[in-house]
């Protein structure tokens, strides 16, 4: 097998070992509702920005990608 679908195999079941974290963990950890995330809310409109859970998803992939980046 060559190495795209060999890398497409690994991103398919990596998301769907990240989709079940976050769907079991949602219950423990409040992602997406965080002090600092920005919600307005009017008659009809809701509009909801993530900016503090968006800058620590950020931060935690930086980490894991030097992590792995460290041991290559």
């Amino acid at each position: 097998m060559s190495q795209i679908p060999k890398l497409l195999i690994t991103v398919g079941v990596l998301l769907i070992v990240v989709g079940l974290l976050w769907q079991m963990g949602g219950r423990f950890f409040n992602l997406g509702r965080l002090p600092g995330d920005i919600v307005v809310e009017k008659e009809n409109v809701k509009f909801y920005f993530p900016i503090v859970t968006c800058i620590i998803i950020s931060i935690v992939l930086s980490l894991l990608m030097y992590v792995i980046r460290l041991f290559r």
